[in-house]
């Protein structure tokens, strides 16, 4: 098979936890840049890739990179990609996004523009063809440029892959799918350990959970762009990435995953979401303050996304809730917690420093991920 470099693109701060899943699934790392992880794999790993990482945004099969400091450079360098071999001539193909750091050219929509005319370009050449019908497979194409270094790829997801197909309406301030798994895996809990979620809204850490320990596919259930390139991938390689996906689950799985929230409306939507996953018989959700957050057993996590205040009129409430979140938790003597959040005095209404605190960009909002750790477990067997 041909060997092809895959860039997956991820929460910045975060690019630890994918490079660990991509080696995971067996393929080599070819860099670890902020916000990007770039890996070599054939044409199974975009299916694979694509139904089995938790934490990337999508996958790009990388086309082409260069440097390029004028639009005249761009647009040469851009056509000497050889396009023909990815795209056909009934190709629906475009420039869904550019995005430009510390570079000389900045303009998104520029640099979108210059690029399709030099893809046009090229493929007339190679097709003898003047105009192009695009009512073919979609080739939607992204690109990065750092320093005035261009980076070239042909998106193969579409959708975001955050986008697990189970959560249909949101909760305030929801937090995306792929953070939620991120952050889970940055901490030490396993399926055997007890997690509960004092702010859950719509489910998702809950839900991110509970798919880990069932070992549930997040791609599984949705649809991607590149299941329409029959000319690059075979349908065969998407229904055996699928079958395995199958075959992995395990829904007898026993867990303590709960989730609770004071907002009656959004635990039905958390339940609803659970049950489109696939773990709603593994979690059990509940209507219920923070102030009344307790668990009969120990050295469990409490791993969740509260209230940031981005609005003045929550900001006031703020210093209570997480006075009365910090309050609940004490008496959870042996657990440890993990949040997220943009709040900068977390730590002084919660009455505790943080033992770790990691910057984490969600999307253009800087957040914190509070790490408060309780004590390690004995060791099962022990003395």
């Amino acid at each position: 098979m041909e060997r092809i470099e895959l860039i997956a693109p991820c929460h910045f701060g975060l690019e630890a936890v994918l490079k660990r899943e991509i080696l995971d699934l067996g393929y080599e790392i070819a860099r670890v840049e902020d916000g990007r992880v770039t890996f070599y794999g054939d044409t199974e790993a975009v299916c694979y890739a694509n139904i089995f990482l938790r934490t990337a945004e999508r996958i790009l099969w990388k086309v082409g990179s260069f440097r390029a400091v004028t639009f005249e450079e761009l647009f040469e360098s851009t056509r000497e990609i050889p396009w023909e071999r990815y795209i056909p001539k009934n190709g629906k193909f475009w420039v869904t996004k550019a995005a430009s750091v510390k570079s000389k050219l900045f303009s998104p929509s520029d640099i979108q523009s210059i690029m399709k005319k030099a893809m046009v370009r090229r493929l007339g050449e190679c097709y003898k063809m003047e105009h192009f019908p695009e009512d073919g497979a979609p080739y939607p194409v992204r690109v990065f440029l750092m320093k005035d270094e261009v980076t070239v790829g042909i998106d193969t997801s579409g959708v975001s892959l955050h986008k697990r197909g189970y959560r249909e309406v949101s909760g305030k301030a929801p937090i995306t799918e792929t953070l939620a798994a991120a952050l889970i895996m940055l901490t030490p809990w396993k399926k055997d350990r007890i997690l509960v979620d004092p702010f859950c809204g719509s489910g998702t850490f809950p839900i991110e959970a509970a798919m880990i320990a069932a070992d549930i596919a997040p791609g599984m259930n949705r649809s991607f762009t590149a299941e329409e390139w029959t000319n690059l991938i075979p349908k065969k390689h998407w229904y055996d990435a699928v079958e395995e996906a199958g075959d992995r689950i395990r829904d007898d799985v026993e867990v303590d995953i709960q989730g609770y929230d004071a907002d009656r409306s959004v635990i039905k939507i958390a339940r609803r979401n659970a049950k489109e996953a696939g773990v709603g018989h593994l979690i059990h959700f509940q209507e219920r303050d923070v102030s009344e957050l307790n668990h009969p057993k120990k050295y469990g996590f409490v791993i969740t996304n509260p209230p940031y205040g981005e609005r003045l009129e929550e900001k006031e409430a703020l210093p209570g809730l997480y006075r009365a979140f910090g309050e609940s938790f004490r008496r959870l003597d042996s657990w440890s917690a993990y949040m997220i959040t943009s709040y900068e005095e977390t730590e002084k209404y919660f009455g505790r420093k943080a033992d770790k605190n990691r910057k984490i960009y969600n999307g253009m909002l800087k957040t914190y991920f509070y790490q408060f750790q309780g004590p390690k477990p004995p060791k099962r067997g022990g003395r």
